[in-house]
């Protein structure tokens, strides 16, 4: 329910002021509507495992030709 405070105002501007309210629920409806269904792919670079140290090579057999291998 929409009430006037102050001011004495035309129809036509209560119904353009009207207007606009609706226009914003409306516009705010459908975006909560459509965050969950489109959303768009992360690419590799924001990817938070990558940031995540990776474990020493442990020494053993051929350890010396994997310790320059990337993970």
């Amino acid at each position: 329910m929409i009430r006037v405070l102050r001011g004495n105002p035309t129809p036509e501007e209560l119904a353009a002021a009207i207007a606009v309210v609706q226009a914003r629920a409306a516009a705010a409806a459908a975006a909560a509507a459509g965050a969950g269904s489109e959303r768009a792919p992360r690419g590799a670079w924001s990817d938070p495992a990558r940031n995540v140290p990776r474990a020493p090579r442990a020494p053993g057999p051929r350890a010396w030709r994997t310790s320059y291998w990337p993970a």
